[in-house]
């Protein structure tokens, strides 16, 4: 197989809008005539449902939630970047570029983050026009704010709830289009298969989550937009519900998965408390701009924060790191405080925490202002923890968060199935091996509002698409796979939850795939995982019938694609013999303990192709091209 990318010709900053000249159209009277299958209702998928319905495209649109409101986007917290250079700072949108390229340590395709970075101008004035509530400075001009691996202020926010905003405005657009009767949505559904035919992405086999039924969708073109695949470890940050499935089935029908250990580990997390905790809670990384981190410097030190003197505590992320302070990637702050910890310094009941202290802030600017820029965070902190951070530090720890691999998709956004399209966080294309906090929200509007309405009218347009009726053989096909794996799971009557394998899949993940991995780990996770998966199959216990609410069957497949995944993740990570990002080898490590990449072996995108049950999976190279950014080892001090 040989991985096209489909990038443009000609200077990178004519890249986009030369090659959105050449995509053939769709005439708009024939646009009705096509339908699109779009999964997923967060920022990507209900940005692209709402824009390619407002084209006179007919979409379906399908979540597993209750409402396309409760999509994950919700979550986050803490901004969306874009290149408005506001604060005549030294912005400009080839800084953003540059900065996104080395923040995710050279790991990305140079002309996606280019185009990234032209279309966010273009995301803040779409979501202004659409209402959302963006913070404003005094005079009434949109306020910025900074964030990690950036010497510039470019991050618009809502408070700490810019996620929730954002997803607002995509969903009134939505809501628009149901009414007006081109979008038809389908709540409470699960995407459980891909129907090829002819080679060709043509629909999704679903469950509904309330009655059990099982259903075929047909249309012109597949867009998955489902996010990422964290919940592999069981704990992080991601919502419950949030799960790899849609785009683990759409692998194992031959889209290649790009870069499956490029896991994102974020540093601001409120830490672990107890054994019986089913997910972790994310505390913004833009409480970095005002928040100082800390560990004592005496090992073992117990004493409370504020018995502890200026000169005893090591702010260890400006000692180490002058140039940005707190304010370096994920990936950096996230191994410096493991490193802290790791040496005894840690701080919390468990030993595996440090300090994000606002009292040189408060005093500095009062509460009331620190209340005004994180009020609803601190509350949240509060209410999870029973400390009022306005008096005393908040305690962090690392966790698991974002993905960066996902499905491998071209320039257009398409995967290696013709007509399956994957955006936002699905995919793999934006962040190489370690995202900046806000780019998240940025890539997933990007990719909705500004990308697939142009790409996939070229697909369209110059495809040749037969009719397909929900009698077709390869429909069958699929609907009789779906039914044989959830009547297996059904069958299961052995003792032990899906909980119970999922929190243990997940321990080994953190512990040898997680925020640093070695050979010795990672080759026994690969014995370790397959075993794990075989005793799930024989021992796994799925009460209750198919069709009917089960909630236990809902987890149970899920669960059962992570053993799948998790060992693709592991062969990826150890088939990576350097560290970059957010995949720290700890036999690729500078002196000062800094990550070392091997860019004349390594400079490229591993797509991994499915071969079949308890087969090898195939390894595909994508060269990256640094045209513009030079390859150098990534410094922030």
């Amino acid at each position: 197989m040989q991985l096209d990318a489909k990038i443009p010709e000609g200077p990178i900053e004519k890249k986009w809008d030369s090659h959105r000249f050449h995509l053939k159209l769709v005439n708009p009277a024939n646009k009705r005539k096509y339908t699109v299958l779009v999964v997923g209702t967060g920022l990507a998928g209900g940005s692209a449902a709402a824009t390619l319905a407002e084209l006179g495209y007919n979409v379906k649109s399908f979540c597993i939630q209750d409402s396309p409101r409760r999509a994950h986007s919700i979550a986050a917290q803490g901004g969306i970047n874009a290149a408005k250079n506001y604060q005549n700072d030294g912005d400009s949108i080839y800084r953003l570029f540059y900065d996104t390229v080395k923040g995710g340590d050279y790991r990305a395709r140079e002309a996606n983050v280019y185009r990234l970075a032209q279309i966010s101008v273009n995301i803040i004035d779409q979501c202004v026009a659409q209402g959302v509530p963006f913070a404003r400075e005094y005079g009434g001009a949109l306020a910025n704010r900074s964030f990690g691996g950036a010497q510039v202020s470019r991050t618009f926010y809502a408070r700490g709830q810019t996620g929730q905003q954002l997803l607002l405005g995509a969903y009134q657009a939505l809501e628009r289009q149901v009414q007006a009767g081109k979008v038809k949505m389908y709540p409470r559904t699960e995407m459980l298969d891909l129907v090829l035919i002819d080679g060709k992405a043509r629909g999704i086999v679903t469950r509904n989550l309330v009655t059990g039924k099982m259903e075929t969708h047909v249309g012109d073109a597949v867009v998955l937009a489902t996010g990422g695949y964290g919940n592999t470890f069981f704990l992080s940050t991601n919502a419950k519900g949030s799960n790899a499935t849609a785009i683990w089935r759409a692998h194992k029908r031959g889209a290649l998965f790009a870069n499956p250990c490029f896991t994102q580990i974020h540093p601001t997390c409120i830490p672990v408390s107890g054994d019986y905790q089913s997910k972790l809670t994310l505390m913004s990384e833009s409480l970095r701009n005002d928040g100082r981190i800390w560990v004592p410097k005496k090992k073992g030190d117990t004493r409370s924060p504020d018995k502890i003197p200026d000169g005893e505590r090591d702010y260890y992320l400006e000692r180490r790191y002058p140039s940005f302070g707190n304010l370096v990637p994920r990936d950096v702050a996230s191994r410096a405080a493991k490193a802290a910890c790791d040496e005894g310094r840690g701080v919390g009941p468990s030993g595996l925490g440090v300090y994000l202290d606002f009292g040189d802030a408060i005093k500095r600017l009062g509460q009331r202002a620190i209340a005004e820029r994180y009020g609803n965070l601190f509350d949240m902190y509060e209410r999870i923890t029973g400390d009022d951070p306005y008096k005393v530090p908040m305690r962090i720890y690392p966790a698991i968060h974002y993905t960066m691999g996902g499905l491998w998709v071209d320039y257009n956004l398409m995967s290696t199935i013709p007509g399956m399209y994957v955006l936002g966080e699905a995919n793999f294309s934006d962040h190489g091996a370690n995202r900046l906090g806000a780019s998240a929200l940025m890539q997933g509007l990007a990719d909705g509002y500004f990308i697939i309405p142009y790409t996939i009218g070229d697909y369209l347009a110059t495809t040749k698409l037969a009719k397909v009726e929900a009698d077709h053989a390869a429909v069958k096909d699929a609907e009789k796979g779906v039914k044989a794996r959830l009547d297996k799971l059904l069958a299961a009557k052995g003792s032990r939850t899906v909980d119970s394998f999922h929190r243990e899949l997940g321990k080994l993940m953190w512990e040898s795939c997680g925020m640093a991995r070695n050979k010795k780990g990672l080759e026994e996770n690969l014995s370790a995982i397959p075993a794990l998966k075989e005793q799930f199959w024989k021992d796994v216990r799925v009460g209750g019938a198919g069709e009917e609410f089960n909630n236990e069957l809902e987890k149970a497949g899920r669960v059962a694609d992570y053993f799948e995944l998790a060992e693709l993740m592991c062969r990826d990570a150890l088939h990576r013999e350097e560290s970059c990002g957010g995949h720290f080898r700890e036999e690729h490590q500078t002196p000062d303990g800094e990550a070392r990449r091997d860019d004349e072996n390594f400079a490229y995108a591993a797509a991994w192709e499915w071969k079949g049950e308890g087969e090898k999976p195939e390894l595909h190279k994508e060269p990256l091209q640094f045209n513009e950014v030079h390859l150098t080892q990534r410094s922030y001090k």
